[in-house]
């Protein structure tokens, strides 16, 4: 009996274990609630989050003692020891400064901002909460070094360091480790399937190449989105934004957008979540009539006029070219030509408001589903996503983005120490269309390009004729020309619009027909835990590419068949400190990464940083690392008729796939060549003249200006980057302070070229005559620029309290080119980045109990815009925005009323977009967590 006593006390031991409970509050300094705090148990993963009051109640299966930790981003962390059951902990967090808050995006791992190796820009809760912007992604353009270019109301693209476009296939973005780009199109449509901002634990943003732990298109930053785990944060959080926007081309507009999210922890082992949002508003209606010409004027002084935001008069035609084809079919009477100038008449064009409602509208939800297999941080989950809007977005031409819907699924396992995950996204083009497209169309619908500027040309040889002068032939000409134009609002032209946004035929229709994925995996493994000498990582990742756009984007014709490649890319990284003594400790990071696409050689990208800290609140580093990316999808497979020309990839196999069979004219018949002759995708690369040297041709007649172009085939950039910077804390302030320098190599970019339909390049002989007779076919190819580019910059930021509890911050960031525009005069860097930015804030959460402010200024310099769309300049402008809130602890409620663009000076980023106007509005955010 004495024998078997323990054992049966161990047994009942087991199955009569202690629970400790443990309630207790959360404040700040001030003493006012932290809702969202985390409150863990030091060793283990159990824990738990304030409610919206600050409060908290903890139960942990062992007895005292033990040590409970509270934290939340921005303020300094919290132990405090339990030593009895039922026992009330009340913490007092001190706020600390944006150089306190981890990080996880700079080296794969948590890290003070303070000792990151490189530049890390961050938007925790709080800034979330407090931002002046309509929502935490337009907020983004507060960051310093952060370029926000407005494509439209929901669509925005995000950039640092330069070389920017709408098309930004330069940044990549990641939410809960998924990228947000779309199969079909290579970049992310702004935040179309990103989070709903009531799920947004923090976005953290990395300029600069990140390519030897993030691979290809990690190239001129990440932007890392992450969101509230159901463990961490259960609840009903929901949010409704009530408002209008102004401007000057669109009136006054209804703005709504509501955001729900719920999520529900079912045990220590299951929890899931599930987010829902929905914005809907009117777009920035873009309604420029400048000339894009160089000649410059309007549609009544100029005959040539091409209007930025008016589609359809891209087409004109020398009009005594024409009378001299008309002359040799017998048509006009001999010598008849001789009485037309020698003048381009383009055709009158449809104005962008008539080609779109500008409806903009955001639909998203995800889910996730979370496990625990042992109550640890090892933890299964699958998170789904799916989204769909409607928007303008502008590259080669504008577009309107009507339905398109993307979708994501990924499964991982993670630990503190290692995750494996896959996912799949998917998109399909929904009802989008070309506009320019769509406008040339209903003119082609209306009157063919042949038969219209045969009635022009031929009207005005009659009345020249008949006695008129050279404007009242032109007139004349013009009239018989329009006669029987389908007006916008006719039964006529709607028919013809309805024909061409529903053909996915680019030939004949402008509707893009799209249902492209990827699918990526990739893993991580910290072996911090198993090696004492130094933080050692590896990890890799693969990606399957699957264009099927039907051959309305890429030279996927039915066909064809659909287009398949893949990638892949392994990396290590080792960290190691080193404390030189007490008041100095040293921290080296070195990594590589290698990655191997199927088209090109496998390329290797190392970076090695040092930083050096100094008493604990300065600290000082450097990094040196290479970058790289591929070329997209597009630039290896596209095939499209951008009714300026076509864009043909250049990948080896894509030349053959694409194909076009184009008239000869009159002229060249004469001279011996059939009516129609078929071009391969190989004309612009093998057969082409520069398109600026065709100009000069046009200009002067002389043959010898024309420059053979034959650009070569596409293949990876590359980039070689050093950067310095400083972060410290002085008393009540802090800096954070960086300078860069990058130079590229094989710079990827699109040269314009024209391929004679007949004779070679450089022949001078028949090729001439092609060029001469209008018979040439325009292109833009994929190829790498001669040309050596350089970039540098500097950025400053610093932070302070004022007045007692006034939080004052601002940035200056510099950015400048460096490259031999004068050397290459038709070379487009697309830098598309101001030169001086200034940013500001000011603003205190608790001017009086639960009442805060805070005013945000942007200023921008003015600078050159290079599109494939439109060029120009972008004049500076100066934004404010501003906000009050009203928390309201009993209802869990904060209200806020806020305007974007106070001050009312409507701007654009970019040639072509519309003006930015102001947005007013009102929201009521419910946080039952």
């Amino acid at each position: 009996m004495k024998t078997i006593l323990p054992f049966l006390l161990l047994f009942f031991c087991g199955i009569t274990y202690s629970q400790t409970t443990i309630t207790g509050s959360v404040v700040d300094d001030n003493s006012q609630p932290i809702p969202g705090a985390n409150i863990i148990i030091l060793g283990t993963s159990t824990g738990t989050v304030t409610d919206f009051d600050g409060n908290f109640t903890l139960t942990y299966n062992q007895d005292p003692p033990f040590s409970v930790q509270a934290s939340s981003v921005g303020f300094e962390t919290v132990t405090m020891e339990v030593t009895t059951n039922n026992q009330t902990l009340n913490f007092v967090l001190k706020e600390g400064t944006s150089l306190d808050e981890v990080v996880i995006s700079a080296s794969r791992t948590p890290e003070r901002i303070f000792e990151s190796p490189v530049t890390v820009e961050r938007l925790g809760l709080k800034e979330i909460k407090n931002t002046a912007s309509a929502d935490f992604y337009d907020s983004l353009e507060n960051l310093k070094g952060v370029d926000v270019n407005t494509n439209s109301l929901t669509f925005k693209s995000v950039n640092t360091r330069g070389f920017a476009t709408f098309a930004n296939n330069r940044f990549m973005q990641l939410v809960d480790g998924m990228d947000n780009s779309t199969p079909a199109l290579n970049f992310p449509i702004g935040n179309l399937v990103g989070m709903t901002e009531t799920d947004v634990l923090s976005v953290e943003l990395l300029p600069g190449a990140s390519s030897a732990l993030y691979g290809a298109n990690a190239f001129n930053g990440i932007l890392f989105m992450r969101s509230k785990n159901p463990f961490d944060y259960p609840g009903i959080s929901t949010s409704i934004k009530k408002g209008i926007t102004s401007q000057e081309a669109a009136g006054d507009n209804d703005y709504v957008d509501i955001g729900f999210r719920a999520a529900h922890k079912f045990s220590e082992k299951f929890a899931a979540k599930v987010n829902f949002g929905y914005l809907k508003g009117t777009d920035w209606a873009a309604n420029s009539e400048v000339d894009k010409n160089s000649d410059g004027g309007t549609r009544e002084s100029n005959l040539n006029y091409n209007g930025v935001n008016v589609y359809g008069d891209d087409f004109s035609a020398n009009i005594k070219d024409v009378a001299v084809i008309l002359e040799g079919r017998g048509i006009l009477p001999a010598g008849a030509n001789a009485l037309v100038p020698s003048e381009r008449v383009s055709r009158i064009g449809y104005n962008e408001r008539d080609l779109t409602t500008y409806k903009a509208e955001s639909v998203k939800a995800d889910w996730g589903l979370y496990y625990r297999p042992w109550e640890n941080d090892l933890e299964f989950s699958y998170v789904g996503k799916v989204g769909t809007g409607t928007t303008i977005y502008q590259g080669l031409n504008r577009y309107n983005i009507d339905g398109f819907f993307q979708q994501q699924h990924k499964l991982e396992i993670r630990n503190d120490n290692f995750f494996v995950r896959g996912y799949v996204v998917s998109d399909k083009a929904g009802d989008s269309y070309d506009m320019v497209v769509t406008g040339i169309q209903i003119l082609n619908d209306w009157k063919d390009h042949n038969t219209y500027f045969g009635e022009y040309a031929g009207t005005y040889v009659q009345a020249s004729l008949g006695g008129a002068t050279n404007e009242q032939a032109h007139a004349a000409a013009r009239a018989q020309a329009e006669s029987g134009r389908f007006e916008p609002g006719t039964p006529e032209y709607q028919t013809a619009f309805n024909r061409s946004i529903n053909d996915p035929n680019l030939i004949t229709g402008s509707k893009f027909q799209d249902a492209s994925k990827y699918y990526h995996s990739d893993a991580n493994y910290n072996f911090s835990h198993l090696i004492d000498f130094a933080d050692i990582q590896v990890g890799g990742s693969y990606r399957q590419y699957s264009l099927n756009s039907s051959g309305t984007i890429y030279t996927d014709t039915p066909e064809n068949g659909p287009i398949n490649y893949s990638e892949f890319g392994v990396y290590t990284q080792i960290q190691k400190n080193f404390e030189l003594n007490d008041a100095l400790e040293l921290k080296l990071t070195g990594s590589v990464r290698y990655d191997k696409s199927e088209f090109f050689d496998g390329f290797y990208s190392p970076r090695i940083s040092a930083g050096l800290t100094v008493n604990r609140n300065h600290n000082i580093r450097a990094s040196v690392q290479t970058g790289f990316r591929n070329p997209t999808t597009q630039d290896l497979f596209i095939g499209l008729d951008s009714g300026q020309g076509f864009l043909v990839g250049s990948s080896p196999d894509n030349l053959a796939r694409w194909s076009r069979d184009l008239d000869v004219s009159g002229a060249g018949q004469l001279l011996g060549q059939p009516a129609t002759i078929t071009q391969t995708g190989a004309a612009p690369y093998t057969n082409s003249y520069t398109a600026s040297s065709l100009l000069a041709f046009g200009a002067t007649g002389d043959p010898t200006v024309l420059v053979v172009a034959n650009p070569d085939l596409i293949k990876p950039e590359q980039v070689t980057s050093a950067e310095v910077g400083y972060r410290g804390k002085l008393n009540k302030l802090t800096i954070d302070f960086s300078v860069y320098y990058n130079s590229y190599k094989d710079f990827i970019s699109q040269q314009r070229v024209a391929s004679p339909l007949y004779g070679t390049a450089g022949d001078g002989g028949l090729s001439v005559a092609a060029i001469a007779n209008g018979d040439w076919q325009g292109y833009s190819a994929y190829t790498n620029a001669e040309a050596e580019v350089n970039s540098y910059g500097a950025s400053i930021g610093l932070s302070t309290k004022v007045l007692g509890n006034f939080d004052l911050s601002g940035s200056y960031t510099y950015a400048k080119l460096d490259f031999d525009q004068n050397k290459y005069p038709n070379f487009q860097t697309n830098f598309n980045t101001p030169e001086h930015k200034f940013k500001a804030a000011f603003g205190n959460t608790e001017l009086f109990k639960n009442f805060g402010f805070n005013i945000a200024y942007r200023f921008s310099d003015d600078y050159y815009w290079e599109n494939t769309f439109a060029t120009g300049v972008v004049p500076e402008y100066h934004v404010v925005d501003a906000q009050v809130s009203l928390t309201v602890p009993s209802f869990k409620s904060t209200f806020k009323a806020g305007a974007t663009n106070l001050l009312g000076d409507e701007y654009f980023q970019a040639i072509g977009t519309g003006f930015i106007g102001s947005m007013y509005y009102l929201s009521w955010t419910i946080n039952n967590l």
